[in-house]
């Protein structure tokens, strides 16, 4: 069979490692699949290769979170006035918007199958590791790789929907597999680790093992598979190795003895919406954070949050948001969206206006509204250094942004739990509301039109939004994201469409890279719509 070339990495233990607390790790350089993977110490160091693995896959092309809000209804593309037009392309569902981008996410998907090559490694080498007696130890981790490479192939099927299946460390040129193919791997890799991870409460948790994936965090990403494969494709259980009642279960027993809890104040969850008060990194809220450090340069440290840049204000800093590229502008639906009283409101986006921001640079700026995504907005000190370099030294403020992407939070379980029918559905429910407006909460009935709301603006920005319309069927998704309005590109007024006939016609789905079409001579078909 020919080779697929996207596999830029054959050999798993080739690693940069500059992650957190245990992640960092020295990386080998000489060992190799031959006389590597013998004892539980080499085990550990391939486990953080998986895990960088993981970390690696948004440092080029275009990041999931930043593309999810996009896609959704969330957010523009924004970005620069002068700028190519890939961002509008994605938000349009449209390649006429710019036809020459053909490999937008070309990077990702060579970094994805790059993170699987290292999980599919050490999962398949786990028969030739001396473990002894030390059966926990080899669960624990076959668990951990396990999980990454359901994240990541989670990532990929939600993006593409038709996509090569890897379980082993191959690098064959093989054909798209069915998306059941793929989620029966997923549901069973997830199903493995919640099954085999230990079930150590948040409080007992040591510190230096924040970041490394539990037992509540393959629980929960079970159960949000289970929700997207069922709305998405209309079917009543996960590929018939998760039953609806098996998912509830799943997220009950985090609720029960996960022992996480909602941060007090919303605000506090991120480090731009409460500077002086934020709850830090791995708080009692995070289940599972993707995490990042400060320490990125040219020189092949790819640790850093690289997508964060691309939701800055455009070209300027104001005091605590740092300047970067514009893009994923917000859409004043959202901000508009919020009730009265709701702390989310100011906690999750920059408003230009309210905040007496004196904006000077529109001119340069495409698709301004006015608003800017707070959660994940760069940072500077009151004297106008960005945070990388007032508080690590690194004096690239693109590559060295630092905050951890959330990926998973414990007011998910409770909503998911709540949309699963729990007994416990209106507490879930009223705790998660009772937090965003404090005393000016006021009861509402959980009916499923509210529980997806309040979804709405509980993960405003995180990635979320998209999939929470697309698993409520393609049809309806479209309706909700489609809008023709005005934005500002170069001060100019400028009518925006975003046709619901070609969300529908790509199925909600992202083209799959030229470039791999090219490289697999023809194995791979296009997606519709592309």
């Amino acid at each position: 069979m020919k080779t697929y070339k996207i596999f830029i990495l054959p050999l798993l233990i080739l690693f940069t490692t500059a992650c957190k607390d245990f992640l960092d790790t020295e990386s080998l350089t000489t060992a190799n699949e031959e006389n590597f993977y013998k004892t539980p110490d080499d085990a550990y160091k391939a486990l953080v290769g998986c895990y960088d693995g993981l970390q690696k896959v948004w440092t080029d092309g275009v990041a999931l979170p930043v593309a999810s809000e996009v896609f959704s209804d969330d957010c523009f593309g924004g970005t620069g006035n002068s700028d190519g037009l890939g961002y509008q392309l994605m938000d349009e569902f449209d390649k006429l918007r710019s036809p020459s981008d053909l490999n937008l996410f070309n990077k990702n998907w060579q970094f994805y199958y790059e993170g699987i090559y290292r999980c599919n490694m050490l999962i398949n080498k786990m028969d030739q590791i001396a473990w002894g007696t030390n059966a926990t130890l080899r669960n624990t981790y076959e668990s951990e790789a396990r999980f990454l490479r359901a994240y990541m192939y989670f990532d990929m099927v939600r993006l593409w929907g038709n996509i090569p299946l890897l379980t082993t460390p191959s690098k064959d040129n093989i054909p798209q597999a069915a998306p059941d193919e793929v989620y029966k791997v997923i549901a069973e890799d997830l199903k493995f680790a919640a099954d085999n991870l230990p079930a150590t409460a948040y409080a007992s948790q040591p510190v230096a093992q924040h970041g490394r994936v539990t037992k509540w965090a393959a629980e929960a990403l079970l159960a949000r598979v289970y929700l997207f494969y069922t709305g998405y494709y209309g079917k009543n259980d996960l590929v018939g190795v998760v039953s609806k009642t098996q998912a509830l279960t799943y997220l009950e027993d985090i609720i029960s003895n996960g022992g996480y809890a909602l941060v007090e104040d919303f605000a506090k969850l991120w480090p731009a919406s409460s500077p002086e008060g934020y709850a830090g990194e791995d708080n009692k809220e995070t289940i599972f954070a993707i995490k990042y450090t400060a320490t990125s340069d040219y020189d092949g440290n790819l640790d850093g949050n690289f997508w964060m840049i691309m939701y800055g204000i455009r070209d300027q800093f104001s005091y605590p948001y740092g300047n970067g590229w514009g893009g994923a502008t917000v859409n004043p639906k959202v901000w508009n969206a919020f009730g009265t009283g709701d702390t989310r409101k100011l906690a999750s986006i920059i408003s230009i206006k309210d905040e007496k921001i004196t904006y000077t640079k529109q001119k340069g700026h495409r698709e301004y509204t006015g608003y800017y995504i707070k959660k994940y907005s760069p940072m500077v000190n009151e004297a106008g250094v960005p945070l990388p370099e007032a508080l690590y030294g690194n004096k690239d403020f693109q590559r060295g942004q630092f905050q951890d992407y959330v990926s998973i939070r414990y007011s998910d379980v409770l909503l998911m739990a709540t949309e699963l029918g729990s007994t416990n559905a209106q507490t879930y429910f009223n705790e998660v509301r009772q937090r965003a407006y404090k005393d000016r909460y006021t009861p509402l009935v959980a009916t499923p039109d509210n529980i997806q709301k309040e979804r709405w603006l509980e993960f405003a920005f995180e990635g979320i939004r998209y999939w929470d319309l697309l698993r409520q069927g393609v049809d309806k998704a479209a309706a909700q994201i489609a809008e023709t309005t005005t934005v500002l590109n170069g001060r100019v007024n400028v009518t925006k469409t975003i046709s619901s006939a070609k969300i529908k016609e790509t199925k909600g789905l992202q083209q799959i890279p030229y470039t791999q079409i090219t490289l697999s001579d023809g194995v791979l078909k296009q997606n519709p719509g592309w």
